[in-house]
């Protein structure tokens, strides 16, 4: 026999073992979530098994003719197995749709009653919801309102800003114009002592030179 297919089918079988196992324990459960993810649990293997039984058929049929009869005999075995553990699962997983399908009928009334509740419940919301966004409009009309008051006082001060500006560019021009002409006035100021001190110092010498020839008589 296939080293090969005697690992399959040795996995084959630990598998089957444990879904009969699963599917047992998933019967005894009552409902709700935990048998819901126990039935995952089991289709999960199940596919497993489906892969399983791929690879053992690939390998039987690749296979001397001698050995393939034998294998493909216990093949059909294994997939037999197979479907009845996959028509178990079915049982299990209507069993709890039939149960789901009980429990939805008596809580059918609880939840119609719940469902008026929070419909009022929902409404008186809704109004609190629309007072609000009354109350919001006005408060966003008013803080509008309020905004253009404040744009329309910075273009006036901006206005004022703009003529001070130029008011004080005008004062500069009038400084600039001022200080050139003090210039102007220290210049003509300077030469004229210089003129002044060049005319007394010539009478002085014009003095001394009359005295000088007085005396020398």
């Amino acid at each position: 026999m296939s080293a090969v297919f005697e690992g399959y089918e040795r996995q084959y079988c630990e598998l089957s073992s444990n879904l009969s196992r699963q599917c047992s324990a998933a019967s005894s459960l009552d409902g709700g979530k935990q048998k819901k993810q126990k039935i995952s649990e089991i289709k999960a293997g199940m596919d497993d098994g489906d892969t399983l039984i791929r690879k053992m058929e690939l390998e039987a049929r690749s296979l001397q003719a001698s050995m393939k009869a034998s294998l493909l005999v216990k093949l059909r075995e294994y997939k037999t197995d197979l479907n009845n553990l996959k028509s178990e699962l079915k049982r299990i997983t209507s069993a709890a749709n039939n149960n789901k399908d009980e429990l939805l009928e008596l809580g059918q009334a609880d939840t119609l009653a719940d469902h008026r509740g929070r419909l009022v419940m929902s409404t008186e919301r809704l109004n609190q919801s629309s007072e609000r966004i009354k109350e919001s409009r006005r408060s966003m009309l008013e803080t509008e309102e309020l905004g253009a008051a404040i744009l329309q006082d910075l273009h006036q001060q901006r206005q004022s800003l703009l003529h001070a500006h130029n008011t004080l560019h005008g004062v500069d021009d009038n400084i600039d114009k001022s200080k050139k002409i003090l210039t102007a006035i220290s210049r003509r100021m300077s030469r004229n002592k210089w003129i002044l001190g060049s005319f007394m110092a010539a009478i002085v010498l014009a003095i001394i030179v009359i005295l000088t020839i007085k005396l020398s008589r």
